[in-house]
Protein backbone atom coordinates (compact mmCIF):
# COMPACT_ATOMS: atom_id res chain seq x y z
CA UNK A 1 0.00 0.00 0.00
CA UNK A 2 2.63 2.61 0.79
CA UNK A 3 4.59 1.40 -2.77
CA UNK A 4 1.11 2.12 -4.63
CA UNK A 5 1.50 5.79 -2.72
CA UNK A 6 4.67 6.83 -3.94
CA UNK A 7 6.60 5.90 -0.66
CA UNK A 8 9.78 3.88 -1.30
CA UNK A 9 9.90 0.92 1.43
CA UNK A 10 12.20 -2.01 2.24
CA UNK A 11 12.30 -4.42 5.49
CA UNK A 12 14.18 -1.65 7.38
CA UNK A 13 11.40 0.96 7.16
CA UNK A 14 9.18 -1.42 7.96
CA UNK A 15 11.28 -2.50 10.87
CA UNK A 16 11.52 0.79 11.67
CA UNK A 17 7.69 2.12 11.32
CA UNK A 18 6.82 -1.62 13.29
CA UNK A 19 8.58 -0.72 16.38
CA UNK A 20 7.65 3.29 16.60
CA UNK A 21 4.32 1.20 16.73
CA UNK A 22 4.68 -1.41 19.22
CA UNK A 23 4.09 -4.53 16.65
CA UNK A 24 5.80 -7.37 17.15
CA UNK A 25 6.01 -10.41 13.54
CA UNK A 26 5.51 -13.08 14.99
CA UNK A 27 6.13 -16.33 12.33
CA UNK A 28 6.48 -20.22 12.30
CA UNK A 29 9.76 -21.51 12.58
CA UNK A 30 12.07 -22.66 9.80
CA UNK A 31 11.08 -25.53 8.00
CA UNK A 32 12.64 -27.62 5.30
CA UNK A 33 10.28 -28.98 3.12
CA UNK A 34 11.01 -32.54 1.81
CA UNK A 35 10.05 -33.84 -1.63
CA UNK A 36 8.11 -36.86 -1.36
CA UNK A 37 9.96 -39.87 -1.72
CA UNK A 38 6.98 -42.09 -2.03
CA UNK A 39 3.30 -41.13 -3.26
CA UNK A 40 0.69 -42.07 -1.03
CA UNK A 41 -1.19 -44.95 -2.07
CA UNK A 42 -4.03 -44.37 -3.70
CA UNK A 43 -3.34 -40.21 -4.80
CA UNK A 44 -1.11 -40.30 -7.17
CA UNK A 45 0.88 -37.25 -8.46
CA UNK A 46 -1.22 -36.49 -11.62
CA UNK A 47 0.03 -32.98 -12.30
CA UNK A 48 3.67 -33.57 -11.57
CA UNK A 49 4.78 -29.52 -11.51
CA UNK A 50 3.39 -29.26 -15.02
CA UNK A 51 2.00 -25.99 -13.80
CA UNK A 52 0.97 -24.23 -17.23
CA UNK A 53 -3.23 -24.43 -17.55
CA UNK A 54 -5.03 -23.26 -21.07
CA UNK A 55 -8.42 -22.52 -19.38
CA UNK A 56 -10.38 -21.84 -15.49
CA UNK A 57 -11.49 -24.69 -13.95
CA UNK A 58 -8.87 -27.11 -15.13
CA UNK A 59 -6.77 -27.44 -12.40
CA UNK A 60 -6.88 -26.41 -8.53
CA UNK A 61 -4.63 -26.02 -6.07
CA UNK A 62 -4.78 -26.13 -2.36
CA UNK A 63 -2.38 -25.34 0.54
CA UNK A 64 -3.06 -24.43 4.37
CA UNK A 65 -1.18 -21.19 6.38
CA UNK A 66 -0.30 -20.09 9.46
CA UNK A 67 -1.22 -16.52 10.83
CA UNK A 68 -0.74 -15.82 14.61
CA UNK A 69 -3.72 -13.66 15.72
CA UNK A 70 -4.59 -12.67 19.14
CA UNK A 71 -1.81 -14.72 20.98
CA UNK A 72 -2.09 -17.85 19.15
CA UNK A 73 -2.18 -19.45 15.89
CA UNK A 74 -5.25 -19.36 13.34
CA UNK A 75 -5.14 -21.48 10.11
CA UNK A 76 -6.04 -20.30 6.37
CA UNK A 77 -6.69 -22.92 3.45
CA UNK A 78 -6.76 -21.12 0.36
CA UNK A 79 -7.79 -23.26 -2.68
CA UNK A 80 -6.44 -21.61 -5.74
CA UNK A 81 -7.29 -21.72 -9.87
CA UNK A 82 -4.04 -22.23 -11.62
CA UNK A 83 -5.37 -20.46 -14.75
CA UNK A 84 -6.60 -17.40 -13.50
CA UNK A 85 -3.55 -17.26 -10.19
CA UNK A 86 -6.09 -16.14 -8.63
CA UNK A 87 -7.72 -17.42 -4.84
CA UNK A 88 -11.30 -18.99 -5.48
CA UNK A 89 -12.00 -20.71 -2.05
CA UNK A 90 -10.85 -20.39 1.30
CA UNK A 91 -11.67 -20.99 4.98
CA UNK A 92 -10.24 -19.65 8.20
CA UNK A 93 -10.09 -21.97 11.80
CA UNK A 94 -8.57 -22.54 14.94
CA UNK A 95 -7.43 -26.18 14.22
CA UNK A 96 -5.47 -27.07 10.93
CA UNK A 97 -7.95 -30.18 10.42
CA UNK A 98 -9.68 -31.96 7.59
CA UNK A 99 -13.05 -29.37 8.48
CA UNK A 100 -11.09 -26.63 7.35
CA UNK A 101 -9.85 -28.07 4.06
CA UNK A 102 -13.12 -29.33 2.81
CA UNK A 103 -14.58 -26.02 3.76
CA UNK A 104 -12.41 -24.22 1.52
CA UNK A 105 -13.04 -26.50 -1.41
CA UNK A 106 -16.64 -26.48 -0.85
CA UNK A 107 -16.26 -22.58 -1.20
CA UNK A 108 -14.53 -22.43 -4.63
CA UNK A 109 -16.92 -25.36 -5.53
CA UNK A 110 -20.28 -22.97 -5.17
CA UNK A 111 -18.25 -19.87 -6.28
CA UNK A 112 -17.16 -20.85 -9.64
CA UNK A 113 -20.81 -22.90 -10.26
CA UNK A 114 -19.75 -26.61 -9.06
CA UNK A 115 -17.47 -27.20 -11.99
CA UNK A 116 -17.10 -30.87 -13.48
CA UNK A 117 -13.78 -32.36 -14.06
CA UNK A 118 -11.63 -29.91 -12.24
CA UNK A 119 -8.31 -31.76 -11.18
CA UNK A 120 -7.59 -30.90 -7.49
CA UNK A 121 -3.70 -30.55 -6.41
CA UNK A 122 -2.21 -30.39 -2.74
CA UNK A 123 0.79 -31.40 -0.92
CA UNK A 124 -0.84 -34.36 0.16
CA UNK A 125 -0.65 -33.69 3.60
CA UNK A 126 -2.73 -35.70 6.64
CA UNK A 127 -6.23 -33.15 6.07
CA UNK A 128 -5.56 -33.67 1.88
CA UNK A 129 -5.29 -37.50 2.51
CA UNK A 130 -8.22 -37.76 4.77
CA UNK A 131 -11.26 -39.78 4.06
CA UNK A 132 -13.81 -36.94 5.16
CA UNK A 133 -11.52 -34.40 2.12
CA UNK A 134 -11.52 -37.06 -0.60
Amino acid sequence: MMREDGINVGRFKVRKLMSELNLISKQPGSHVYKKATVERPGIPNVLDREFTVSAPNEIWCGDITYVWAQGRWHYVAAVIDLFTRRVVGWAFSSKPDADLVVKALDMAYEQRGRPQNVLFHSDQGSQYGSRCFR
